[in-house]
C-alpha cells in the first residue's frame, strides 16, 4: 500500500478529507452503513490497499490472497442505489459504478454488491448477479 496524504480529498468522492473519511475506516473503525464499507473499499482499491480490502472482505467469501493491479488508474465511483443496509441492518445491497483506466482506456464496473453485518461491522460479501 502506498502512503495516502489524510488532508487530501477522499478517492470516494464525497468531498471530505481522506483522513476524515474513508481513512478511519481503513484505520479499524466499523463504517456504519453498507454504503460507507462500500466507499472506503473503493478507496482501498484506489490508494492501493489490499490488505483492508482482505479484512473488510467476509470470511465465506475471501480470497486467501487480492493482488491489485497496479496499472489500474480508479477515476470515479457512483453509487447508484442501496437497499437496506442501514445501521440497524444486518444486510443490505449497494448498486454502483466504478470508473477507471488502464493502459489499454478507460472502463466502468458496474456491480450490484451484497453486504452482510456481524459483530457490528460490515463486510462484503460479493456481488449478486442482479447489477448490470
Amino acid at each position: 500500500m502506498t502512503s495516502f496524504d489524510r488532508s487530501a480529498p477522499c478517492p470516494c468522492g464525497l468531498g471530505n478529507p481522506y483522513g476524515a473519511c474513508c481513512g478511519p475506516v481503513h484505520d479499524g473503525s466499523p463504517a456504519p452503513t453498507a454504503t460507507q464499507l462500500m466507499r472506503s473499499r473503493y478507496s482501498a482499491f484506489a490508494i492501493g490497499d489490499a490488505a483492508y480490502l482482505l479484512r473488510s472482505w467476509h470470511s465465506s467469501t475471501r480470497p486467501s490472497e487480492l493482488e491489485l493491479d497496479g496499472d489500474t488508474r480508479w477515476l470515479r465511483l457512483i453509487i447508484e442505489a442501496s437497499e437496506r443496509g442501514g445501521p440497524f441492518d444486518d444486510a443490505g445491497t449497494v448498486t454502483f459504478t466504478a470508473i477507471g483506466r488502464t493502459p489499454e482506456g478507460r472502463f466502468e464496473q458496474h456491480e450490484r454488491s451484497a453486504f452482510v453485518r456481524e459483530g457490528g461491522n460490515w463486510f462484503y460479501v460479493a456481488e449478486d448477479g442482479a447489477g448490470a
